[in-house]
């Protein structure tokens, strides 16, 4: 056998070998320590079924592979998922990197001081310069605001959208770009921020935009790296912020970190796919 390539998701590399095995190309799906591995049985078949593995890295959801499921779905497939909630989880593990979960852990572990009766304190400790301290030295305010959020539905908007994109960033191609994008979409979003409103504000919206036009702009300059954004997902992004902008939604939104943050993922995406 040989291996095509590897799948953090066991039931997405089910429906990639269900539509190999209609085109007459026979497959085998293996455990790994992270998802599963993806192998033809015949050597002949290689090059053709890493050709499909590419293109079902950039559109896997594409309406033939559940076709696929449907006509030639193997029910002895042989795929244990145990039970549904270790199964979620596993997922939940498996579709990001150590950076994506820790951030994602920081956010909900400030989110939950700040609802266990630590608010005062916490927001002291993390908030931009000027909000209730002038400590100059104190440099990591530039980026902790970051880590700050208001309401359920903010933190779960923003760390649903960094999961999901940041951790495609950070499993297929590596730590590296996404850390270079938490730092700098974590910081230079919360300047302009400050210029437009103060330093009353926090939240992940600066870095999760810049991820979203990373994501984007890879997708389609270089799709061979395996991510991308759909049009449907990037145009909702920019429905909410140009609705934010015009106040339509009735709430407090960071828009000039939304807008900082997509023009700077916009800029690594684009300078990123020009890296062989």
């Amino acid at each position: 056998m040989m291996e095509i390539g590897r799948l953090p998701n066991p039931r997405a590399a089910q429906a990639l070998v269900d539509y190999l095995r209609g085109q007459g190309v026979s497959c085998r799906i293996q455990q790994a320590e992270h998802g599963v591995i993806v192998s033809v049985e015949r050597e002949q078949d290689y090059s053709r079924a890493r050709a499909e593995f590419d293109h079902f890295i950039s559109h896997p959801y594409d309406a033939k592979y559940l076709q696929a499921s449907w006509e030639h779905g193997d029910l002895h497939a042989g795929l244990d998922y145990g039970a549904p909630a270790l199964a979620l989880f596993s997922r939940f593990l498996t579709g990001a990197g150590p950076l994506t979960l820790l951030v994602f852990a920081l956010c909900i572990l400030v989110y939950g001081a700040m609802q266990l009766g630590l608010g005062q304190q916490t927001y002291s400790l993390l908030s931009f310069f000027g909000a209730v301290s002038n400590g100059h030295a104190e440099v990591w305010r530039l980026f902790t605001p970051t880590l700050m959020h208001f309401s359920l539905m903010h933190i779960s908007f923003n760390l649903l959208w960094w999961w999901y994109l940041g951790g495609k960033i950070e499993t297929r191609l590596g730590t590296g770009p996404l850390l270079l994008l938490l730092l700098v979409a974590g910081t230079l979003p919360n300047l302009a921020q400050y210029l437009l409103t103060g330093p009353n504000f926090g939240g992940l919206s600066g870095v999760v935009y810049a991820v979203a036009g990373y994501t984007w702009v890879m997708g389609i300059k270089k799709p061979q790296a395996g991510i991308g954004l759909p049009p449907a997902y990037m145009g909702f992004m920019l429905l909410w912020m140009l609705l934010g902008f015009f106040d339509v939604l009735g709430m407090s939104m960071a828009n000039g970190a939304h807008l900082a943050g997509l023009v700077i993922g916009l800029g690594q995406g684009w300078l990123d796919s020009r890296k062989p």
